[in-house]
């Protein structure tokens, strides 16, 4: 049973990652995905990957330009008929110690990662406010559970977003919108896996007490569940999908 079949999804970075594994679940799931990414090629690849019966629509956008993200979103409502669910995953991330950290790096990573969830935010709510129902997933992280070196503004935004998701799940509930958060752990991308080695993985996962390490299926499963109606009264939340990894840092 498709539980989005008919719906339509506006998922930023969808073009790689966990963006692309979000992208594709809710399409197998029966939904039509606005595939966003400033990289049209990924973007186009990721629409061409989409199965069953919903379908992938690609768009390229920056959305750290605010005028570039309402354009994108009033041509994927206009081709889509409307707007069910918005994923927030677009990010830059660098590895930096904070006195090493430009302005430039620091804006970039503000810029995309922050502002552009404000404007797809901003975008989105007159859309879903129309349906008289939606769903919101913005992508947070376990970095604002744990320390990670390196990664200072990093952890500001996903913070960041951790509060924004509370905020609006307040904001937005009189107009049947539910919002909500994914923290994932670790997680087999291709960024993650140019970063870490077979020995790095291998110790993540003997460190996570379910001896597991996330895929972007996991995190694709995940967002179908918060976007269907078994979801229905779940809003507010960051869900962490880690295999208990945050506790094992615990004492």
């Amino acid at each position: 049973m498709l539980r989005l079949k008919g719906k339509a999804a506006f998922v930023t970075g969808g073009g790689g990652g966990i963006g692309r594994g979000v992208a594709l679940a809710l399409a197998a799931d029966g939904a039509t995905v606005a595939i966003v990414d400033i990289d049209k090629v990924a973007a186009n690849r990721t629409a061409e990957e989409t199965s069953g019966e919903g379908r992938g629509l690609p768009y390229e956008c920056d959305v750290s330009h605010r005028q570039a993200v309402h354009d994108t979103m009033k041509q994927f409502v206009s081709e889509a008929g409307g707007l069910d669910i918005l994923v927030n995953n677009a990010v830059f991330f660098h590895y930096s110690p904070l006195v090493e950290t430009t302005e430039a790096m620091a804006t970039k990573i503000i810029d995309v990662g922050l502002k552009g969830a404000l404007w797809s935010l901003q975008a989105a709510t007159p859309h879903l406010v129309a349906r008289g129902s939606g769903c919101i997933i913005n992508l947070s992280s376990l970095v604002t559970y744990v320390g990670l070196k390196y990664s200072a503004v990093y952890t500001c935004i996903k913070g960041a977003l951790d509060a924004l998701t509370r905020q609006q799940a307040v904001e937005l509930g009189p107009y049947g919108i539910r919002v909500n958060a994914i923290a994932p752990g670790p997680v087999y991308t291709p960024g993650a896996r140019s970063l870490i080695d077979g020995k790095g993985w291998e110790a993540r996962k003997v460190l996570a007490p379910l001896r597991r390490i996330a895929t972007v299926e996991d995190i694709g499963a995940a967002a179908v569940f918060l976007a269907s109606d078994d979801a229905r009264t779940i809003s507010g939340v960051t869900l962490k999908i880690d295999a208990a990894i945050t506790l094992a840092y615990s004492p």
